[in-house]
């Protein structure tokens, strides 16, 4: 396949995850969500649009690089599959909080998911040390969902027994 090909569906499935995320993020921001307490220097909603852009793009060229080096390698082959399951797992993520409103499940699916991340960087960095670089800023700005999450779980969870529900 030819590798503007691979590069564009590379791409492409990343904003297609975060598209597909975004279903259920959308609905809950501007109610549930903006309801919640937040914890000190979460940044404003506004932010997050323009970093998820830059870090799918940054992801999709980096799942490229993977791709391009060949997958009949087991090294490659290995950080294919693990980025597309970190992907998955992404997507999955605005689901469980946003969608189910489940901060406590929130926490638990973006741990999982921030050392998916990290074993898909390094198995990246094996494979190709730019497809591996590319990667930082989403475990970088993960990190930041990480605390954003935690910190939101931990500031709002009595809310529902102290609303009798």
């Amino acid at each position: 396949m030819n590798d503007v090909i691979k590069l564009i569906i590379s791409i492409v499935a990343c904003f297609a995850a975060g598209g597909i995320g975004g279903i259920a993020t959308f609905k809950a921001l501007p109610t549930w969500y903006a309801a919640l307490k937040k914890p000190p220097r979460t940044p404003p909603d506004r932010v997050f649009g323009p970093v998820w852009t830059a870090l799918y793009v940054l992801m999709g060229v980096s799942v490229f690089f993977v791709w391009r080096t060949g997958l009949p390698g087991d090294v490659a082959r290995i950080a294919f599959v693990l980025f597309w399951v970190q992907l998955a797992l992404n997507a999955l993520w605005s689901f469980v909080f946003f969608g189910l409103k489940s901060t406590g499940g929130g926490v638990i699916t973006i741990v999982i998911l921030w050392f998916l991340i990290l074993a898909t960087a390094v198995a990246s960095f094996r494979v190709s040390t730019l497809a591996g670089s590319l990667l930082i800023p989403y475990l970088i700005w993960v990190t930041v969902a990480s605390y954003l999450n935690i910190g939101v779980w931990w500031l709002n969870r009595h809310a529902k027994q102290q609303k009798g529900t």
